[in-house]
């Protein structure tokens, strides 16, 4: 008997911090419910109060806002982009770390330093692979990439190299400019290609970009990179708050030249103080473990962090 008596003492005991478990349980949960609430009432509040800007510009060039299907298209990249708070944030990060290259290359061929969104719009400032090959901070497919004299083969990707692969987006911009006078149609020939870009404005009879009937993904790329620009130059104004110490830095590299074929990336970098690591993530062109001996009287250029006791 006492012992039926003890199983059902435990068995309402049990239940009863149960329920009181389950009870504190959903508090909590409709605690965090009215948070989530409140925050999705103080953020739809907040991006109600937000206008798109009276002027928009790129490279110079101003966006024909008093067009009303292209304000239309305008506002659709800027609330969009502003309920992806997330990515914006990257995007700010990451360009403390690729934005002062870009200016200084940009600067060094007397080119817009606006034209460092084009990257943004392209790969989010992260050196990624779409699904049609095209790989790199700018977005190179294989072909063009070549064209512009990036060296691309089974152990070489110069697509992701950030600093050549600059210089060679700068090429093919400025080979875009310098056929249609007009920074609007050279990025959308770097989107479409410039071929496409000379048929369309020929057919339509036209030489102005927002007078063209454009594919979805050309119409639509432009304006991301516009906007991307007004939302990134005015972070704080749009409630994007990150600190400079904050932001992605590059690492400070001394350069050592290599003109012969290494057979052993790992042994390679041990022998000069560092990891294959150090190798490999700072030089995201190396594919394999091994590097092919370079074209003559032009060495392999190989970044490192500059560390005590490296060679």
């Amino acid at each position: 008997m006492k012992k039926l008596l003890l199983v059902v003492f435990i068995l309402v005991f049990t239940c009863c911090e149960t329920s009181e478990s389950v009870s504190e349980n959903l508090d909590k949960q409709q605690t965090a419910d009215n948070q989530g609430d409140a925050s999705l009432t103080k953020f739809n509040e907040f991006i109600s109060t937000i206008q798109l800007p009276d002027e928009l510009t790129f490279c110079g060039e101003k966006v024909p806002l008093d067009i009303p299907e292209v304000k239309e298209r305008a506002e659709r990249e800027f609330y969009l982009m502003l309920q992806k708070p997330g990515q914006m944030m990257l995007y700010i990060k990451r360009a403390g770390r690729y934005f002062p290259m870009y200016d200084r290359i940009t600067e060094e061929l007397g080119m817009p330093s606006d034209l460092k969104y084009v990257s943004v719009a392209e790969s989010a400032l992260y050196m990624a692979r779409s699904s049609k090959g095209a790989v790199g901070l700018w977005q190179f497919i294989p072909s063009t990439g070549k064209k512009m004299g990036l060296i691309i083969d089974n152990y070489v990707d110069e697509r992701r190299h950030p600093e050549k692969s600059t210089y060679a987006a700068m090429k093919y911009l400025k080979s875009g400019y310098d056929e249609f006078k007009s920074w609007f149609l050279a990025a959308a020939g770097y989107n479409m290609g410039p071929h496409r870009v000379t048929t369309g404005l020929g057919y339509q009879k036209a030489d102005d970009y927002f007078d063209l009937f454009m594919n979805e993904e050309t119409s639509r790329y432009i304006l991301r990179i516009v906007i991307t620009k007004e939302l990134m130059e005015n972070a704080e104004k749009y409630g994007f708050l990150v600190k400079e110490d904050e932001k992605y830095k590059q690492e400070e590299m001394k350069i050592v030249e290599c003109s012969t074929v290494i057979k052993n990336l790992s042994e390679w970098a041990q022998a000069k103080g560092y990891t294959y690591k150090d190798v490999r993530l700072n030089n995201l062109w190396i594919l394999k473990r091994i590097l092919k001996k370079p074209a003559p009287k032009k060495p392999w250029k190989i970044s490192l962090p500059l560390k005590e006791g490296s060679e």
